[in-house]
């Protein structure tokens, strides 16, 4: 699905980002911003912001300062999931 919205092209040097990199920054801002606001599971907002992984996601969220509801159980699944993957 696509969203088309205007913004104002001073936007882009306040912010200061390149337009051939507009689409990832907002992708990756908004996927914080769900994230945080608890709109996004973890795994959801990695894919929302076009990561390869939940672990991409951990990082990007902790450059942000948003803190990480990931749980031994959340760990533990993963790596079944992984080793499912791997067998």
């Amino acid at each position: 699905m696509d969203a088309t919205f205007t913004i104002p092209k001073t936007f882009l040097s306040v912010i200061k980002v390149r337009e051939g990199e507009l689409d990832r920054f907002l992708r990756r801002t908004l996927a914080v911003a769900f994230y945080r606001d608890g709109r996004l599971s973890l795994g959801k907002a990695a894919e929302f912001a076009g990561m390869k992984s939940k672990w991409e996601m951990i990082m990007l969220l902790d450059e942000n300062n948003v803190p990480v509801d990931y749980s031994a159980d959340d760990a533990e699944s993963d790596i079944k999931t992984l080793k499912r993957h791997l067998a």
